[in-house]
């Protein structure tokens, strides 16, 4: 009986614990299983809306000619897909020099799902937390972002972010009404013809600093009226020129014409 009693109590102790610690593994099984549900609507949209240029498991495809249908996806990471995805850029109709911002063919849960798809491929960069583009944050310096921006932006993308034309078709985008969230993933995952801003040339805070003079600018009114664009002095002189040499030939004319009238009224009063 001292055996039974002492096996009865030791099963009510370990059911006792595993009752007590099982708890703590369930949110990760759940997890876990939510991961897997996502991962595999992802497969499901990539499939239909994706795998035609970029394969079935984001290899990539190039046609025969050498013309890349798409390139591929593996190591490119949930925030390249975020990017291109949220911004509209994907799904191209058709191959061409540059994809266009538009409007998303994705809601976000789906997008959310396609970046955990393709991420699963192999690991690459994740798309920021809310932490790492808030501009309102608490140490965020505008200034050093106008800086950093001018340094390292300005040459494609002007001192405003108004964008520019760059060579064989390409061109930078406008940034004026781009989500910050959009904005940190370019520069993590560098689409198309802009290069690749990792943490060591430029660090979170650093890109945060970025966004933050961006915003500041986008929020900045034109005191002098018309905006032109904020391309800088080059627009405003060409529009200084035009207004002032059309003005000035306009009144040459007038001149001209009034002179040549008046003569041609003295010569018929004296005849």
């Amino acid at each position: 009986m001292a055996a039974v009693a002492v096996l009865l109590v030791v099963l009510f102790a370990c059911g006792s614990a595993y009752a007590t610690l099982s708890p703590s593994s369930a949110p990760a099984s759940t997890t876990t299983a939510a991961q897997t549900t996502q991962i595999e609507e992802g497969r499901q949209l990539f499939a239909i809306g994706c795998a035609s240029c970029h394969g079935l498991n984001g290899e990539g495809q190039v046609r025969e000619d050498g013309t890349v249908l798409g390139p591929s996806l593996v190591g490119v990471g949930a925030a390249s897909v975020d990017f291109q995805v949220g911004t509209g850029r994907m799904p191209m109709a058709a191959p061409g020099a540059q994809a266009e911002r538009k409007q998303p063919a994705y809601n976000e849960e789906q997008i959310a799902a396609l970046a955990a798809y393709v991420d699963s491929f192999a690991p690459g960069p994740d798309i920021p937390d809310e932490s790492m583009v808030n501009v309102d944050a608490e140490g965020v310096d505008v200034a050093r972002g106008g800086v950093l921006f001018r340094t390292n932006c300005a040459q494609c993308h002007s001192a405003t972010g108004q964008g520019g034309a760059l060579t064989y078709g390409q061109h930078a985008p406008n940034l004026t009404g781009v989500e910050p969230k959009h904005i940190y993933e370019a520069m993590i995952t560098g689409p198309q013809a802009m290069p690749v801003f990792n943490d060591e040339l430029l660090g979170p805070e650093e890109k945060r600093d970025i966004i933050a003079y961006l915003k500041n600018v986008e929020d900045q009114p034109d005191p002098g009226g018309l905006g032109i664009g904020r391309a800088g002095p080059v627009s405003e002189g060409l529009w200084a020129w035009l207004v002032g040499i059309g003005g000035l030939i306009a009144f040459a004319a007038w001149v001209v014409t009034r002179s040549a009238a008046a003569k041609s009224g003295s010569w018929r009063s004296s005849s």
